[in-house]
């Protein structure tokens, strides 16, 4: 009974003792528009939730009837703000009306301060009003919502001298210069700030705040809470004699113990809360990316446009950074990368964890695979060392076939990569295939069979017939699966068994060689290692000659091309790929 008695006395003077150290903690605790709303905290602050001493000038956010936080600017328009990362300073805001352009043109020219427009965003906008189509055939012309009559805009990054244009059917309307708008994300706008500067003390996990409770105060400092609150318990503890200071010791440790793992258990869910959310890469500066990569210290690679360094962003967490040439093209492979990638979540496709854009320099940060590319095995197989056997080929041919499957149809809309072939297959440490090299994709809606292409597009030997003559069909999601089909035509032939006679060292590998041989029922001269690899080569072959059917009628999608992999029963020989055929798909086999 005395024991209870002294406890219940305890827990009197802790919930005092609390309240009163914890008053000021919690007006200004982190509050939420709705269950899945950005955090609110310091620097910014809730309208008519927090006291005026929560947030910094400027910084003043409130909710609206449906529960969207609205960033509260002296501007004539508002924006909704979809995300904030605290730690690198900038908010993500969208326009649920798709109305963003038409709002940007009314106040781009408007003091935004505290924030400022992301420099790789300012662009120039060209408005025309069109009659006709003719717009669908200027690249990078769209259509304009929220304004009435047919206007669309145009970009004057893409066309710097747009006035020498013709639109014989559309009427120049304005023109406007430095607009922060993303062509290729037309629904997000990134702002980002530099006073208050907490970053430092974001990176140790600690929160900002006002230096004193005055609400004239100009001066902020990094709260360390828990550890102040425990030291004011424990001096207040003192006084109370041993007996009590000792029940306050065990009591304060256990609520101490539960409180920090509830922190923890909710930052964590913040985090992947606010990384769900915005669905995107992170942005890093050229100095982050010579820090990661140690001053490019370690060089893994090199290609046509860029170098390729490992890096390091913690302790456990390697990447792989290519650093752009500035001399090559002008940024279309970067925006390509950047703009489709950052919308890509999938176990066969390589993940863009951020990108540099600071100034003329450009880099891309990927996961780092310790296995390298596909093309380091296909010719392994004199190397007992290297070779994967022809189990884990099987694998990875069907993990290039589901990521392209993934490309053409689980997207919300179809990514075209035009660049499959061995070297932009990647291969972590367990050999799982991941696709890689965006530079060259192109996207387009389900519904569209045909895709517009000017020039050719790819790396010969794996670049589809129809990309260089409309005689073999239009260009569609059928040409990836032509080069997916010469990709696994290489694995088979560049590892075929090469004997010492002069009959054999003097074959050369092509897919109408594969063909040939297996029409006339001989075996694939390969090198076999364990039994069956013989029936894995020959489902292999016969899949990639299904593939690279000169007509992309003729062709499989990738879907059929996935069950062809997995199936157990004979596949049905396609027709010959390589003889003469009509102008149309003749194939009427099923494959």
């Amino acid at each position: 009974m005395q024991q209870t008695l002294i406890l219940f006395f305890w827990f009197i003077f802790l919930a005092f003792s609390s309240k009163v150290l914890c008053e000021n903690l919690n007006t200004c605790r982190v509050l939420m528009c709705g269950e899945y709303g950005p955090a609110i905290r310091f620097p910014f602050s809730l309208k008519g939730s927090h006291p005026e001493n929560c947030g910094y000038p400027g910084f003043l956010v409130s909710c609206n009837e449906k529960n969207e936080t609205i960033l509260e600017l002296p501007i004539p328009v508002k924006f909704t703000i979809k995300n904030i990362d605290y730690k690198n300073q900038y908010i993500q805001l969208y326009d649920p009306e798709n109305c963003l352009l038409v709002k940007l043109l009314k106040v781009h020219n408007m003091p935004i301060s505290p924030f400022n427009y992301s420099e790789y965003q300012m662009t120039n906008i060209t408005l025309f009003n069109c009659s006709s189509a003719e717009w669908q055939s200027v690249h990078n012309m769209a259509r304009v919502p929220c304004l009435s009559g047919p206007v669309y805009q145009i970009s004057s990054l893409e066309y710097p001298y747009i006035d020498d244009l013709s639109f014989p059917s559309c009427t120049k309307i304005s023109y406007h210069s430095s607009v922060p708008y993303e062509w290729y994300d037309p629904q997000d706008l990134s702002l980002d700030w530099t006073e208050p500067n907490c970053t430092r003390c974001e990176a140790y996990g600690n929160k900002c705040g006002w230096k004193s409770n005055d609400t004239k105060s100009t001066e902020i400092e990094c709260l360390h809470r828990k550890g102040g609150s425990q030291k004011k318990l424990v001096a207040t503890g003192a006084s109370l004699g041993s007996f009590v200071l000792v029940l306050l010791v065990a009591a304060l440790y256990r609520v101490y113990n539960s409180d920090r793992k509830e922190k923890e258990n909710q930052l964590k869910l913040e985090v992947f809360l606010e990384d769900y959310r915005a669905l995107k890469p992170s942005r890093y500066s050229y100095a982050d990316i010579k820090r990661i990569t140690n001053q490019f210290k370690e060089k893994l690679g090199q290609g046509a446009y860029g170098t390729v360094f490992k890096g390091k962003l913690s302790a456990e967490c390697f990447v792989a950074v290519k650093v752009l040439n500035s001399t090559k093209g002008n940024g279309e492979e970067f925006v390509n990368e950047v703009g489709t990638m950052g919308h890509i979540h999938h176990v066969n496709v390589v993940r863009l964890v951020g990108f540099c854009a600071d100034g003329f320099r450009r880099a891309l940060i990927y996961d780092f695979l310790p296995n390298g590319s596909l093309q380091d095995f296909i010719s392994s197989v004199d190397n007992n060392n290297s070779f994967p056997g022809w189990g884990k080929l099987q694998d990875i041919s069907l993990g290039i076939a589901k990521g392209i499957e993934y490309l053409h149809e689980g997207c919300n809309r179809r990514i075209l990569h035009f660049d499959i072939k061995p070297h932009n297959v990647l291969l972590d440490h367990n050999f799982n295939a991941k696709i890689s090299d965006f530079g060259l994709a192109k996207l387009c809606s389900k519904d569209q069979s045909i895709v517009s292409m000017t020039t050719a597009r790819g790396t010969m030997g794996y670049i589809a017939p129809e990309l260089f003559s409309r005689n073999f069909g239009n260009v569609s999601y059928k040409s990836d699966v032509y080069s997916y089909g010469m990709v696994l035509l290489e694995i088979v032939g560049g590892t075929k068994n090469i004997g010492s006679t002069t009959e054999n060292t003097n074959e050369v590998y092509c897919p109408e060689w594969i063909y040939n041989l297996l029409e006339e029922k001989d075996d694939l001269p390969i090198n076999v290692w364990e039994e069956g690899d013989t029936k894995i080569a020959k489902r292999l072959a016969i899949v990639g000659l299904w593939c690279i059917q000169w007509h992309p009628a003729d062709r499989p999608s990738m879907q059929r091309v996935v069950q062809m992999l997995e199936e157990g029963g004979n596949l049905t020989m396609p027709q010959n790929p390589f003889a003469s055929q009509g102008p149309a798909g003749t194939n009427t086999s099923t494959p």
